[in-house]
């Protein structure tokens, strides 16, 4: 089973994740939506496609742009079409 934690507490969990370029990502249902709040920050990758951010809010505290998905995925990195990434000081493990 694989965790993301921050601020002491499991953000998602999961035994289905899928690594890419050393991140797991996780399937959205396996992400706790009472942590995350919508970032107008946004990135673009050319193989896997624009990126759209979470912050993440936990006991008061925020960390700005903590996860990101890929609301429409490139067909190159369809396998991760649905799932959500963390970074930012998240431990995943």
């Amino acid at each position: 089973m694989v965790a993301a934690r921050w601020n002491g507490v499991v953000i998602a969990e999961s035994d289905d994740t899928v690594v890419v370029e050393g991140n797991h990502y996780f399937p959205r249902d396996a992400v706790w939506s009472k942590y995350l709040m919508h970032s107008d920050k946004s990135s673009h990758c050319p193989w896997k496609g624009d990126a759209s951010y979470f912050s993440l809010v936990v006991d008061g505290e925020t960390n700005e742009d903590a996860a990101w998905h890929y609301p429409e995925t490139k067909e190159a990195a369809a396998e991760i079409a649905g799932r959500i990434a963390f970074w930012n000081g998240v431990e995943v493990g």
